[in-house]
């Protein structure tokens, strides 16, 4: 069946090392926007990061953010899909990594929401693009607002290894736990990933899931890889992701969205 839905990660798939997107990959989606196909971006960011990115693809649909856990257009702003977590699950979650005294964060009303400047909260903030909310105590604020992530970022890899596989074992049949960089350890409710939030945009279009193609490169893009009628994974992408996919793309320094999009639709057509 032909391709009439794109989603595409942002961090490590779309975007360069820079934060750019390739030229060659906004002249692909341009391309197949012309011919009628919906390209769509699906990612761990906030809306209010993603928002720029899509503008500049001309994404005028459904962005799929937070991890899933919030769908909105990108214009007119409408909401196909929420899912906060659980107040009562986001306090524990956060006692959890203030004991095991790592940094961590919140979203809340699409702010990032800190209780302090520290470095690693600081680079976040840089690299999302955003102006950080200092609050006085998180878990205070999430008893007044609906949390829509808690991220946990540690250089320590195998610290934050040991920290998801046990957060799992509370929480699997509760919240969403994965990581998106091999320091950001990001947990949603159960019903928040891009795979789920992917079939919602599909359904809204009246799309079948085998006339949608996916691509990303970590741990938090499986659910959609997987979801989606073609999967493509980033040269770049983690080898679960590469095993999970139907097809393996160039890396996001050589624009392989650009050539997963010619190869699964632009070639289809000529």
């Amino acid at each position: 069946m032909a391709i009439k839905l794109v989603a595409v990660d942002l961090d490590d798939t779309l975007l360069d090392s820079g934060l750019q997107i390739a030229p060659s990959c906004l002249e692909a989606i341009r391309q197949v926007q012309e011919l009628g196909i919906k390209v769509t971006l699906a990612t761990g960011r906030m809306y209010r990061s993603a928002l720029p990115y899509a503008r500049q693809i001309k994404a005028d649909l459904p962005l799929i953010t937070y991890q899933g856990a919030l769908v909105k257009n990108s214009y007119s702003e409408e909401i196909l899909y929420y899912r906060p977590v659980p107040q009562d699950l986001a306090i524990e979650v956060m006692q959890y990594f203030k004991q095991a005294k790592v940094h961590f964060h919140t979203y809340i009303e699409d702010e990032l929401c800190l209780e302090s400047l520290t470095e690693e909260g600081l680079a976040y903030a840089n690299l999302a693009g955003v102006e950080p909310r200092l609050v006085p105590d998180l878990m205070e604020a999430v008893q007044q607002g609906q949390p829509l992530k808690i991220m946990a970022i540690t250089d320590n890899e195998r610290a934050l290894l040991d920290m998801e596989l046990e957060l799992k074992g509370r929480y699997s049949k509760l919240l969403n736990i994965t990581r998106s960089k091999p320091y950001y350890l990001e947990v949603m409710d159960q019903s928040a990933n891009k795979g789920s939030a992917l079939e919602v945009v599909a359904q809204h279009f009246g799309i079948d899931r085998k006339e949608v193609l996916a691509v990303g490169d970590s741990y938090n893009d499986l659910a959609m890889i997987e979801w989606a009628g073609v999967g493509v994974a980033m040269g770049n992408a983690r080898d679960v992701v590469k095993d999970a996919a139907d097809y393996v793309t160039a890396s996001n320094e050589e624009a392989g969205v650009a050539e997963a999009l010619h190869r699964f639709v632009l070639s289809q057509l000529s």
